[in-house]
């Protein structure tokens, strides 16, 4: 193969790294009015008389999470830190977001309350109960 078109496959493949790492950083990662978060993903499941919703929150404490509705808009907030072993270790590789996180979900025009929630294998289980 020429070494222009040696180059030119490189410079490619470097922009297609670039622009895969600028997707993931948009999805996880967003700009708030004063601090930067990530967005947890999450499932939601209705039945006839409430809704049930699981955050993934991986290696988050459950002191460090907070769960508040408001406005027909619930809010999963709080900070998963760094492991302390971590903090002097040299990074090879971060996947998982670290850092302050933020979930917000509009839920239904229907009034509800929260009336359960425990975390579990990594997942925040939140039950919503329609008023």
């Amino acid at each position: 193969m020429p070494k222009r078109a040696l180059d030119a496959l490189m410079w490619a493949q470097a922009y297609d790294a670039m622009e895969r790492a600028q997707r993931l950083q948009r999805q996880f990662f967003h700009r708030g009015p004063a601090t930067p978060y990530w967005e947890a993903p999450c499932d939601i499941f209705e039945t006839g008389d409430a809704l049930v919703i699981l955050v993934a929150l991986p290696g988050v404490e459950p002191e460090n999470i907070e769960a508040t509705l408001s406005a027909g808009v619930l809010v999963v907030s709080g900070e998963r830190a760094l492991p302390r072993e971590m903090r002097e270790a040299r990074i090879h590789r971060i996947e998982i977001p670290h850092g302050r996180f933020e979930r917000r979900i509009e839920l239904p025009p229907v009034p509800f309350e929260i009336y359960g929630r425990h975390l579990a294998n990594g997942c925040l289980m939140l039950h919503l109960r329609k008023l």
